[in-house]
């Protein structure tokens, strides 16, 4: 395979690249809440958490955990924290927003699209479960649920791409990262996946300030999944 060949597989994060989560999970703690309080804060207080969580197993401080149990543990942390009291049953189904998260505009057509030449999948870091519950209520045409439970790895570690890669029967240069965070693009380069940078500039809504453009010589960088459809010629 040469460097202008085209990749046999598009591998995607999902939270914040595919998905619009800070909006849909705001709307559902919105609702679960009875609008007690700030929901999008709420939201990027449960997200801020994730990164943490994840740390905990990355790091061998324990053992593989799935998401939606590291969510859960958020959740619990973030309703004391912001003096929130809802009935147990109440918890659980609102832990279940990160599987009803609400695609951006363009990810359906332009994941439909891409599937028809290659390959598509998640390499996320969400649980097989979440993904195929978020697929069907997006309408996402995933050719196979990858990612960090069928790796046993979160990323950014080298596993989680290169396990999903060898799942694939593929070589790491037969694959490529799609997402909006260049921290994940790095890591999957240096791995030897090639790249593609998805902008969305309001992930973290109009304040953002991180991954609002491409960071490095990505092999493409695009406004969304349909442009990058189209540079593949799909």
């Amino acid at each position: 395979m040469t460097a202008t060949d085209p990749p046999r597989a598009l591998l995607f994060d999902v939270f914040g690249t595919v998905v619009d989560w800070r909006t849909s999970v705001a709307r559902e703690v919105a609702a679960a809440t009875a609008a007690q309080v700030d929901s999008l804060a709420f939201a990027d207080r449960w997200r801020s958490l994730y990164q943490p969580a994840m740390e905990q197993v990355r790091s061998g401080a324990r053992a593989f955990t799935r998401l939606d149990v590291l969510h859960l543990e958020s959740l619990r942390i973030v309703l004391s924290e912001f003096d929130v009291r809802i009935p147990e049953p109440s918890i659980v189904a609102l832990n279940l927003a990160w599987h009803r998260l609400d695609p951006w505009p363009d990810s359906v057509d332009g994941i439909g699209r891409l599937q028809s030449k290659f390959i598509v999948a998640p390499l996320s870091n969400g649980n097989i479960s979440l993904l195929l519950d978020m697929a069907k209520n997006a309408g996402l045409a995933w050719d196979a649920i990858l990612g960090a439970e069928p790796a046993r790895a979160y990323k950014p570690l080298p596993e989680a791409y290169l396990r999903t890669a060898d799942i694939l029967g593929l070589r790491p240069e037969q694959c490529m990262m799609v997402a909006a965070h260049n921290g994940d693009l790095m890591a999957a380069r240096e791995c030897g996946f090639r790249t593609a940078f998805v902008s969305r500039p309001r992930e973290y809504g109009p304040s953002q300030t991180k991954d609002v453009a491409p960071e490095s010589d990505w092999t493409y960088s695009v406004h969304s999944i349909a442009e990058l459809a189209t540079a593949l010629h799909c």
